[in-house]
């Protein structure tokens, strides 16, 4: 029946007839006509066409009533029919071609359907018109005053409604015609508006539509204010853009637009040929796409090209591979300390469990022992053993976390912590990693390293750890972590739980002896570039703890002769 329509309005100066008892009953169904209203319509269907003529013929009256259902098509029941429609007058009627008839209909009145007649063609209805009351008094003025005031605001932020609106509504001096007018033109849904249609109080018809224009009013100041904020952030991205393109321009006269290139193309085929774990890529590829629109000079561009510098440098899938050979490792063992059988015993079985499950997590040995028993040798030995690089770090007087865990990432001097840092050094992700003098660290207000340690050291932990400059997880479950100490007193209980303590003793004064034997007279020879005759053997014990020294000891500068 209604094909489409128009959401024009406006008034007529054409007097309303007076409605009869019984009307042709037009349904539509997302047009809601008021009195004194103006809308077009399209009717097509042929039976709404028939109803058409037939009003044409004779006062050109028809009802106008909202159907329930969201289809106009078929037949109708009473049910399916709002109670309350409005009486309309057909002011012009044209038809362009066969399938359509086009309408301009003026309100009436509105009216009650009191019952429907029985008709082939088309619906009848039996009706009561509801009489417009007329109200005038302060209460109605200012509710008057106050849509007025709304309106106007609704008119300036919407686009599609006509800004003679704004003069008409304040020419209205009857409540109920201006709560039509209002209602007919905001953009509320047809069940407001037939709530707003059947309301005949006037005062009840005011306040109503009040509530609605105030909804409507937030609505459309929320959009407005989207729609500023998103013609600002358009401005910029424009702005920007256009500075981009100046500055594009500026770096290619300079020669500066090729190295800028080269950097960047640089650092994506590191990334690429890392091979990095997907957060760290993710990461990567971020900071890659900051650093394309940073400038060179800026303090920004140093900081993203540093972190670049540490993602792309970190060992994050390169291993060596371990020489698993027990009888090697005793040679080594035997070959660099003298004596120490309980805990080279010791170091043997750790190697042995480890040639039984490569992926053994295993303790933390910890070396405890005066200085000088040959504690970090010790590490480098177990090492040179396996075939895997060596990295040690002091721990002695650290206080502050971040030279565990690293700096953030906030300021130009930022750098990652010590673990991170010696795993740079060793290239590797699995070498031996010694924390000497474990027992000597401090703790104050910059935090505690030791709580720091606890997730290096536990090996259900490491494999995601977190280092505050990385900002991703690294996997340090594949590092064998060796600690020394000098005393087991100073490290906290939760750290010494975490490691199986091997005690070094000092030497006895022949053991002394046998050690400058057999090491350290041979190093200091190589370290001053002497080669030593056949020599007489030394004493094996002093009367005194001062050793003779022997003038005649034949030594001669280079190569024997």
């Amino acid at each position: 029946m209604i094909a489409e329509h128009k959401n024009k309005t406006g008034l007529q100066g054409e007097g309303i007839r007076k409605i009869p008892d019984i009307l042709p009953i037009l349904p539509v169904m997302d047009m809601i006509l008021f009195p004194r209203m103006v809308l077009p319509l399209v009717v097509q269907e042929d039976a709404s066409r028939q109803l058409v003529d037939e009003a044409m013929a004779k006062d050109r009256l028809i009802g106008l009533v909202v159907s329930k259902k969201t289809d106009l098509a078929g037949s109708y029941e009473a049910s399916d029919l709002y109670e309350v429609g409005t009486a309309a007058l057909i002011l012009k009627m044209s038809r362009p071609d066969e399938t359509g008839t086009q309408l301009l209909v003026q309100g009436a009145g509105r009216f009650r359907v009191l019952e429907y007649l029985k008709d082939e063609s088309y619906l009848r209805a039996r009706i009561e018109p509801i009489p417009e009351q007329t109200v005038k008094d302060m209460e109605v003025d200012a509710m008057m005053s106050n849509l007025v005031g709304l309106y106007q605001k609704v008119l300036e932020l919407s686009p599609y409604l006509p800004k003679e609106l704004e003069s008409l509504s304040r020419s209205l001096d009857e409540g109920g015609m201006l709560a039509d007018l209002v209602a007919s033109s905001l953009n509320i849904s047809r069940e407001d508006k037939q709530s707003i249609l059947e309301t005949e109080d006037v005062k009840e018809r005011l306040t109503e539509v009040t509530r609605l224009i105030n909804r409507e009013l937030q609505v459309l100041q929320l959009g407005q204010k989207i729609q500023s904020q998103v013609k600002q952030d358009m401005d910029k991205a424009q702005r920007d853009f256009y500075l981009r393109q100046q500055l594009k321009a500026i770096k290619e006269e300079l020669g500066e637009a090729e190295e800028d290139k080269t950097a960047l193309d640089e650092y994506q085929a590191k990334i690429e040929e890392k091979e990095l774990p997907e957060d760290a890529k993710k990461e990567a590829e971020r900071e890659l796409k900051r650093l394309a629109r940073m400038h060179p000079s800026s303090a920004e561009y140093t900081v993203a090209t540093t972190y670049l510098d540490w993602l792309t440098a970190l060992p994050w899938n390169e291993s060596t591979e371990d020489v698993l050979d027990i009888k090697k490792a005793q040679d080594v063992l035997d070959e660099d300390h003298y004596d120490l059988e309980k805990v080279k015993k010791r170091i043997i079985e750790y190697l042995a469990v480890r040639k039984l499950k490569p992926d053994s997590k295993g303790p933390i040995l910890c070396f405890i022992g005066p200085p000088g028993t040959g504690k970090t040798s010790l590490g480098r030995s177990i090492a040179r053993a396996l075939g895997r690089k060596f990295v040690r770090i002091s721990l002695g007087g650290v206080r502050d976390e971040a030279e565990i865990r690293g700096h953030r990432r906030t300021y130009v001097g930022a750098l990652p912590g010590r673990i991170i840092q010696g795993i740079r050094r060793a290239e590797s992700n699995n070498p031996v990693f010694m924390l000497d003098e474990i027992d000597k660290v401090g703790t104050d207000f910059r935090g505690d390293p030791s709580s720091a340690l606890l997730e290096v050291l536990d090996p259900e932990q490491n494999f995601s750890f977190s280092d505050h400059y990385l900002d991703v997880p690294f996997d340090l479950s594949k590092v064998m972590f060796i600690t020394t100490g000098n005393i087991l007193d100073t490290i906290p209980p939760a750290l010494r739980d975490r490691m199986e303590v091997l005690d070094l003793l000092g030497y006895t004064q022949d053991e002394k002896v046998k050690i400058a034997q057999r090491f350290l007279i041979p190093r200091q020879l190589e370290a001053h570039g002497l080669t030593p005759k056949p020599m007489a053997s030394l004493p094996n014990s002093f009367p005194s703890r001062q050793v003779p020294f022997d003038a005649s000891f034949p030594v001669t500068r280079g190569k024997p002769g």
